[in-house]
């Protein structure tokens, strides 16, 4: 269940991400100044670590929902479910800590002083 939960709240997250990024492009049209002034608040600390939730959101819907087409399309996949949902966390972690620094490091670098 709580898979089923995760990937509907990681789908409407992507939604709103995509909404907001068309909205913040189409600034450059209507005001350049605006725009650059957006871009900016998209390089401190908080946005970074959204980013990196962004990044977990689109690895987890995209894992799970290859997850489910193998339960919905091979015979048998009902019965292998957990096993796969389990392989999907592991894989989707493992990403994740390959992500955290290339994602992270100029957070880390503006936090550390270097």
């Amino acid at each position: 269940m709580w898979s089923w939960v995760a990937h509907r709240v990681t789908g409407v997250l992507i939604f709103f991400f995509l909404f907001v990024h068309v909205l913040d492009t189409a600034l450059v049209r209507v005001s350049p100044e605006t725009y650059d002034e957006t871009v900016a608040i998209y390089k401190t600390p908080v946005v970074n670590l959204m980013e990196y939730g962004l990044v977990a959101a689109v690895l987890f819907h995209a894992l799970n929902g290859l997850r489910l087409v193998a339960v919905d399309f091979w015979s048998k996949g009902p019965r292998y479910q957990k096993q796969m949902l389990w392989t999907v966390m592991g894989i989707w972690g493992v990403l994740m800590i390959g992500a955290f620094y290339p994602i992270l490091q100029h957070t880390l670098h503006s936090l550390s002083g270097s």
